[in-house]
């Protein structure tokens, strides 16, 4: 890693805090947090259910926004940007994994998809070519036409994957990708997530209680009650 990647993040979480609910009830999900992710990096974020681990993932990937503090991305504040352009940056630069499919039962595979493209303006032509050709790497090729209902959990969350990737972001993330899944297609998820940071410099970023999932990341940031209390290099 070079000075100049050190010096200028991919993302970057500056003092985030995040309350939810009202009055009484009212708590602190996320308290002053400040984190760098570096392109090409990946990243667990652990810790126990109610930690602030997926709140400070949604507010990296601009799916939610600070009560207080900043989210850079490439040195631009997304606080800055008109709600068109975080939809813009979002469905340009990055991909979601998460535990639930959040598939359209009853539309295509294929549409399924190319949904980000779409999104993107990107003609039917070029849309069918390249979401034909991400699903021919995951092997569900053969699966285009059908219904997202039809398919297995295993074979759902691939589909997931797919969409992630066809867009080509600079960073996915995942939120308890292996969690619904048996242990082999969950390890065959994983390896693919693994290869794609390897192979195609693409920036992870996951959430998971996965002790082994964590440990093959670059780093791990652990959160306990809104705040990171240790972040550490993964031993090679």
């Amino acid at each position: 890693m070079n000075s100049e990647q050190e010096s200028s993040p991919l993302l970057e979480a500056r003092g985030l805090s995040k309350w939810y609910g009202k009055g009484e009830g009212r708590f602190r999900a996320l308290d002053d947090v400040t984190v760098r992710i570096r392109k090409g990096e990946s990243v667990a974020i652990v810790g126990k259910s109610g930690s602030g681990k997926s709140t400070l993932m949604h507010l990296l990937a601009l799916l939610d926004a600070p009560d207080e503090g900043a989210v850079i991305v490439e040195g631009r504040d997304a606080s800055g940007l008109r709600p068109r352009e975080v939809n813009e940056l979002r469905n340009r630069q990055f991909g979601f994994v998460f535990q639930q499919f959040f598939l359209t039962a009853n539309t295509s595979v294929l549409d399924n998809v190319t949904l980000p493209l779409k999104i993107a303006g990107v003609s039917g032509r070029e849309r069918r070519a390249r979401g034909l050709a991400a699903l021919q790497k995951f092997g569900l090729k053969d699966k285009a036409k059908n219904r997202a209902s039809d398919l297995s959990g295993g074979q759902k969350q691939r589909v997931v994957l797919t969409r992630a990737l066809v867009g080509e972001p600079a960073v996915i993330f995942a939120d308890e990708p292996t969690g619904n899944l048996d242990s082999a297609t969950g390890s065959l998820v994983e390896e693919e997530l693994f290869q794609l940071n390897r192979e195609r410099g693409i920036t992870l970023v996951l959430v998971t209680h996965d002790e082994d999932l964590a440990a093959r990341c670059d780093r791990q940031i652990l959160v306990r009650d809104g705040r990171i209390v240790d972040t550490a290099e993964v031993a090679a």
